[in-house]
């Protein structure tokens, strides 16, 4: 059988938080241009009032979330080609506010693809991570928000690893107190998949810790990389001949 996985987006893929600070420098610096004495109130970090007005520029920008940098592009082609050697099912999931222009659904599949995952399955979830783990069947679920991934092992059975990009030792020892894996890399996520993979046909159902997942992996020999470049047949003609 073959492994469901969710994926967070922001901070896990894409680089949201470097994305939200160069669009805050921005407005602050077009505020300082218009002012009169050339003052700021974003100095020292951004206010209530400089958060809200940087979530009404990017709801008015048209397709914002399309120029997100992602954290490890040559990883979520890594995923793509793990997904199709083994057959795994991935979705993605966030919660992102919508923006000008097209959805945050659409939006958000052409970015993963753009980074090298082709057909990608995104799925926005405003509500509960657990219950949607719950809901899919999910056998994991990546996400950097320790509550979302508490949500998660405490709604289901499905496992969850905390994606840490900055150290957080208290983070950590609550993740891993919950029975919740810590990583700091896409490639280290992706490694313990692989090797959850592996153990997983004679072990699933079974109450695991992640400290069981780290067992050495074979390589993965990949499929045809871009179903797109593969020419289309002719239409089906149902007209009976």
């Amino acid at each position: 059988m073959s492994l469901r996985i969710g994926f967070d987006v922001d901070g896990v893929l894409a680089d949201f938080r470097a994305a939200f600070r160069a669009t805050a420098a921005r407005i602050t610096r077009v505020d300082e241009a218009e002012s009169d004495d050339g003052t700021s109130g974003s100095e020292g970090g951004l206010s209530a009032d400089d958060v809200k007005r940087v979530w009404n520029h990017i709801a008015k920008t048209s397709n914002w979330w399309m120029d997100i940098e992602p954290y490890e592009p040559a990883q979520i082609a890594r995923l793509y080609a793990l997904t199709r050697a083994a057959a795994w099912e991935v979705v993605f999931l966030t919660k992102r506010p919508p923006s000008a222009g097209d959805s945050v659904q659409f939006q958000t599949q052409w970015w993963i693809e753009r980074c090298g995952f082709y057909l990608p399955s995104v799925l926005t979830v405003p509500g509960s991570r657990g219950d949607v783990a719950n809901a899919l069947r999910l056998d994991l679920v990546l996400d950097d928000q320790l509550i979302n991934c508490v949500e998660v092992v405490s709604a289901s059975p499905t496992k969850a690893i905390l994606m840490q990009r900055a150290p957080d030792a208290a983070a950590r020892e609550h993740a891993s107190n919950r029975g919740i894996g810590v990583v700091s890399t896409l490639a280290d996520a992706l490694s313990v998949m692989e090797r959850l993979h592996d153990v997983l046909v004679q072990k699933r159902g079974r109450m695991l810790r992640l400290s069981e997942w780290f067992w050495s992996s074979t390589d993965v020999e990949t499929l045809p990389r871009n179903p797109r470049a593969i020419r289309q047949v002719p239409p089906f003609d149902p007209a009976p001949r």
